[in-house]
């Protein structure tokens, strides 16, 4: 008697992710490949048939051993979504060729390569073997840090990264940012004028006596009665 041997098959469902050029954030419809979603209303999408869907929530897609971080959940969306803007806020180099698309980092390591169908670049993350997460919390570069201080009046490094961690500002890139150096027009704003020199003899001789003292000056331009205080 003979038995036929059992024969398990395994199902691998292909998942892929398109790179869009025109999307703002990385965006999916599948909850159920993030980890510890975030339940958040951050505003709505528009697609390009003005249709507007709400933002619900966002967390990190994590596919073997890649992950992507801060991917917005939308509701009933069909589609994998990679943002080339948000991989480019964490100084990622998103490179496209006649077939191939490269997502690298500054090193020049290739992060995710994608492959060019009938019209899309698209990413299989089961055929990805880098190990680095991608689109982490990275450092800002300088002339971000410098751009979003200009941005918000000025604000100072700690507080701008507390609105970053909370997503209180819209666009804020969600980054670390580092002062590198004095800020001239802060420095300038909080100067003090130096206080005058003590004075020997008193100038009023009585209560209620009028005084006359230097407020400012001397002035470059003198006055029409060429005063100079």
């Amino acid at each position: 008697m003979f038995h036929r041997p059992l024969i398990l098959l395994q199902i691998v469902q292909l998942i892929l992710f398109i790179v869009d050029s025109g999307c703002t954030a990385h965006m999916m419809g599948n909850l159920k490949l993030l980890c510890n979603f975030v339940k958040k209303y951050l505003g709505t999408v528009r697609f390009e048939n003005d249709q507007f869907d709400p933002i619900l929530g966002y967390e990190n897609l994590v596919q073997g051993n890649i992950t992507i971080k801060r991917v917005y959940y939308i509701e009933g969306l069909n589609h994998i979504f990679f943002s080339v803007g948000q991989f480019c806020d964490v100084d990622l180099e998103v490179a496209f060729w006649n077939s191939t698309c490269f997502v690298r980092d500054l090193q020049g390591n290739d992060l995710l390569i994608a492959n060019r169908g009938p019209h899309l670049y698209t990413i299989s993350l089961q055929e990805t073997s880098s190990p680095t997460p991608i689109c982490s919390s990275g450092k800002a570069s300088p002339t971000q840090a410098w751009l979003w201080h200009q941005r918000l009046s000025h604000l100072n490094f700690d507080h701008i990264n507390l609105h970053s961690k909370k997503d209180i500002v819209n666009g804020l890139p969600k980054l670390k940012y580092v002062k590198d150096q004095l800020c001239s027009s802060c420095e300038l704003s909080k100067a003090k004028r130096s206080t005058f020199k003590t004075k020997v003899v008193s100038s009023s001789k009585g209560r209620l006596n009028l005084l006359h003292m230097d407020l400012c000056g001397p002035k470059r331009i003198e006055s029409i009665n060429e005063k100079k205080y």
